[in-house]
């Protein structure tokens, strides 16, 4: 925000300087129209060109004379007044701009803050269910073999390996002596294979498939 400010302070000046050098640009110009009226008449009259004037030409001469600077002062006025106009239109253009900034910012910090309770609440729901996993293989671990295989007859093999993976070795040992061939071999399947993705190192510290030629 402090560099809209600053900005705007110094479009403001801008515009009082252009409306100054205006102003005194056309001071001057109807100046040095009035002088060089003057000077000219003056070298009319020394060269004896000048013919005395009329009665009322005089009266008619400044007549003429107040009309145009009149004119020049309206215009200048006129111009004064569009340059106020242009200004206070250039201002709420920048007040819109950093009403519209502000809320942006507002909005990206709501968004912000919605994200960061999103991922407290991720983060708590992963570890409440880490917890209950663990829980629950500690029961399967404290069971007898018998009963735990009866409950992993039941299960799909991917989620019973799941379990099976978390227990101690010899807790799940005994466990897979207690179930039935078919249910073992499918249980050994999936884990024997659920990371069968994952690089290998070979001896020399490379891929597998590097060592091969």
């Amino acid at each position: 925000m402090a560099g809209v400010d600053t900005s705007r302070g110094q479009r403001r000046k801008g515009f009082r300087q252009r409306s100054l050098l205006t102003a005194l640009g056309l001071v001057f110009a109807v100046s040095a129209v009035l002088r060089i009226g003057t000077l000219d008449f003056a070298f009319a009259q020394g060269a004896g060109l000048a013919h005395p004037a009329p009665p009322g030409a005089a009266s008619d001469s400044e007549a003429g004379l107040a009309r145009s600077l009149q004119a020049a002062l309206s215009e200048l006025v006129a111009l004064r007044q569009d340059l106020h106009r242009r200004e206070a239109a250039t201002l709420d253009r920048e007040r819109a701009v950093a009403t519209a900034q502000m809320l942006v910012e507002d909005r990206l910090a709501e968004l912000e803050a919605a994200e960061a309770r999103l991922e407290a609440l991720i983060a708590t729901s992963d570890s409440a269910a880490e917890t209950d996993l663990d829980r629950l293989t500690r029961v399967y671990e404290t069971m007898p073999p018998d009963t735990a295989a009866a409950l992993f007859e039941q299960m799909p093999p991917s989620f019973a390996a799941g379990f099976l993976a978390r227990m101690a070795s010899p807790a799940s040992a005994a466990l897979m002596a207690e179930l039935t061939p078919e249910q073992a071999y499918a249980i050994s399947v999936v884990l024997a294979t659920r990371n069968s993705s994952a690089p290998r190192l070979g001896a020399g510290g490379t891929g597998a498939d590097d060592t091969e030629s």
